[in-house]
């Protein structure tokens, strides 16, 4: 009897244990006030910086590792970008560390404008190297505020490189007009005469000694001579550029390249005051295709042979092309005296628009009026004209061959050209002045100017003329 006391006992003391405990979690949990869990990532700011502005209090992003690697932001360098301040040590700080950099990113930002003066940019650096302008470049505006201890003959230089790109959506602007009006420049004096003083103007972009080079997606404006320069380059693609200087701006040729070889330049806009396009001695494999010209003074190759100097180009290619507006179309220009050959050029499928010498060979080119013939010349031949089409200004005849007394251009062929006056009446005569070749289909003008044949001279000495 005693037990079963004892044992209710226990059973009414372990209910109530377990009903107080019971109690106690359930209302632990009812008064217990849950807070959301704090989140890991960055909250967004509360509004966009205005237009240009660096960040908070102006001051320039600080690089993080951890984002974008191998980017290497012209500011983080000390650029401020306000289109006044020399920039030019940040750009050469931002160039040194993208340059060791294995497909290394010196990036120009957009909506900002940077100063600098005249540069090397200087290699060998790792592979893949991009020089990307989405904002505005600029040198010192003209000849006055240009440094004298600096060269007044290149303003960006890129030197010894290999696999690098210049590419983006911006802006280079060489503010030209300055140095387009000195004194010296042609048209600038009376009567269209020259004045002497000072004449040297910078080439706005030249790659020199450098390989696997590729130019792409950049506006180039008004730039104080060349615009681009290559020399002694190899394997360089120029793609969907846009150049623009004023018609009268003198020596702004688009793209010169010199001594360079396996050279493609596609699918761009150029307007200038000299030849959208020249190319000079050394040059071969070279193909310039889908290519807008005009005004200028069109494509030419040359001019070759100055100062009876030797000058060797072949298998050069311009297709698929517009010229509009233009001194010249297609031209092919040598000096008295010179040496070496031209040969292996195909001008195809070409439209032109209002171009006063459409097709041209000229081996009396000169500057002055005071040129004497020589006993030499650089020898022209194996030149093909194919779909040349569109009109010519009627000041000048259509086609244009003025070979050299001495040494007579040889195997000139047309075929399906139709040129017509874009006012007035056709001119009938087509010039040709000791000029060898013939005509696959009738053209338009007729051509009945063109020497049958080869001449024995020629094929006696040409061998080892490049």
């Amino acid at each position: 009897m005693a037990s079963m006391r004892l044992t209710l006992l226990l059973l009414f003391f372990t209910l109530n244990f377990v009903m107080f405990h019971s109690q106690a979690r359930y209302h632990y949990h009812k008064k217990r006030k849950h807070s959301p869990p704090t989140s890991q990532i960055s909250q967004p700011p509360s509004g966009a910086p205005a237009a240009g502005a660096p960040g908070p209090s102006n001051q320039p992003p600080k690089a993080d590792p951890n984002v974008n690697p191998g980017v290497f932001d012209v500011r983080n360098f000390g650029a401020v970008g306000d289109g006044m301040t020399d920039d030019t040590e940040a750009f050469k700080a931002a160039w040194d560390a993208a340059c060791q950099f294995e497909s290394g990113v010196l990036l120009v930002p957009k909506s900002y404008s940077f100063m600098i003066q005249s540069t090397i940019f200087t290699g060998p650096c790792k592979g893949g190297l991009v020089f990307k302008v989405d904002g505005t470049v600029m040198p010192p505006d003209g000849p006055e505020l240009w440094p004298s201890k600096n060269s007044k003959h290149q303003w960006l230089v890129f030197y010894r490189l290999d696999e690098m790109s210049l590419q983006g959506g911006g802006e280079i602007n060489g503010r030209g007009e300055k140095w387009w009006n000195l004194p010296c420049k042609p048209h600038r004096g009376p009567n269209g005469s020259t004045l002497p003083g000072p004449c040297d103007s910078p080439v706005a972009i030249r790659f020199f000694m450098s390989n696997n080079l590729t130019v792409q997606g950049l506006k180039i404006i008004d730039s104080p001579q060349f615009n681009f320069r290559f020399d002694k380059c190899t394997n360089v693609h120029v793609e969907s550029i846009h150049i623009t200087a004023p018609a009268l701006s003198p020596n702004t040729d688009g793209i010169h390249i010199e001594n360079a070889n396996n050279v493609r330049i596609y699918d761009s806009t150029i307007s200038n005051g000299d030849d959208c396009v020249s190319i000079g001695s050394g040059c071969y494999d070279v193909d310039i295709r889908n290519i807008t010209c005009g005004p200028g003074h069109g494509i030419s190759i040359g001019s070759l042979g100055n100062h009876n100097s030797r000058a060797c180009v072949s298998n050069i290619t311009v297709r698929d092309s517009v010229i509009k507006n233009t001194d010249n179309g297609v031209r092919i220009k040598t000096w008295q005296g010179g040496s070496g050959a031209v040969s292996g050029i195909t001008f195809d499928n070409l439209h032109m628009e209002n171009v006063r010498n459409p097709i041209m060979i000229d081996q009396f080119y000169c500057l002055t009026k005071d040129c004497k013939n020589g006993s030499s010349a650089v020898l022209v031949s194996d030149i093909q004209y194919s779909g040349i089409k569109g009109t010519y200004d009627i000041r000048s005849p259509p086609m244009h061959f003025a070979c050299s007394d001495s040494v007579p251009c040889t195997n000139i062929t047309l075929s399906d050209v139709e040129l017509l006056p874009a006012k007035g009446e056709m001119v009938l005569d087509p010039f040709c002045w000791n000029a060898y070749g013939d005509f696959e289909a009738l053209t338009i003008p007729p051509v009945s100017c063109l020497l049958a044949g080869n001449p024995r001279s020629i094929l006696e000495n040409s061998l080892g003329l490049c």
